[in-house]
């Protein structure tokens, strides 16, 4: 019974590590990623995701017309990298993430917890926070008000930034037309790459909804293959159906 155990504990992590190896394995660093997102693969398409607003090597943005935003104006003439599945969502499955580490504190000797925490001592968590698949180009201001809410339709409700179909309403964000279906295809391979990391059912039933509805078009497509000859995973849920289409 105990070797039996032993070898039900050894196929498990096998089975673990070799599902997780479908995500980044390449990169452990955040800002080499958005480094490599500029240089390598935004090089010759500098615009924003939600917005559509373009922007220049020095991530200086030019907003579009009929833009505006209440809060967070000091942000707005420049672009952030989101990451589209919030790193709170997945880093709050890590041990270190919600109660620490002996390893981590301050210059004071205060212990200090949350995503500096396993930033510093998971390797795991590093490689999730710099998947380039789930990093985009965003208006900072938009980031910013956008923070970890989870994405639903909102019919009704007005947008927050003019001429940009960006909702955010009770901390929930529907975003516009043009980003949902890459965000759909974010989420589930997400889903698929980091078994940790979990959609709700009604999260689950929007991004397949979503999937299906919002078709991958050839900027999307191009960007995955980029992504994929850098990182070294691919996400299929872009790059079947961009086979399909021709488009890869």
């Amino acid at each position: 019974c105990v070797m039996q155990k032993r070898l039900l504990i050894l196929a498990v992590a096998v089975l673990s590590t070799s599902v997780w190896a479908q995500g980044n394995t390449h990169n452990d660093s955040f800002n080499k990623a958005k480094r490599m997102l500029e240089q390598q693969v935004y090089y010759d398409h500098r615009v924003t995701f939600y917005c559509e607003a373009s922007f220049d090597a020095k991530k200086k943005v030019t907003l579009p017309a009929g833009f505006v935003t209440e809060k967070f104006k000091d942000r707005a003439e420049r672009v952030e990298w989101e990451h589209v599945v919030p790193a709170e969502n997945f880093g709050r499955t890590f041990l270190e993430w919600r109660e620490g580490h002996p390893d981590c504190v301050n210059k004071g000797g205060k212990a200090f917890k949350g995503r500096k925490r396993a930033e510093k001592v998971n390797n795991e968590y590093r490689c999730m926070q710099s998947d380039m698949y789930n990093l985009y180009p965003a208006i900072g201001a938009v980031n910013a008000a956008r923070q970890n809410y989870r994405f639903q339709e909102l019919p009704g409700v007005q947008s927050d930034f003019g001429s940009c179909a960006m909702k955010i309403d009770n901390r929930r964000v529907e975003p516009p037309e043009n980003a949902r279906g890459p965000i759909a295809r974010t989420y589930l391979y997400m889903q698929e790459a980091y078994p940790r990391f979990r959609l709700s059912r009604s999260q689950q039933n929007l991004m397949q909804a979503w999937n299906k509805q919002y078709p991958v078009d050839q900027w999307e497509c191009t960007r995955a293959k980029r992504i994929e000859a850098i990182q070294g995973n691919e996400n299929r849920f872009v790059k079947e159906p961009c086979l399909q289409a021709k488009l890869w």
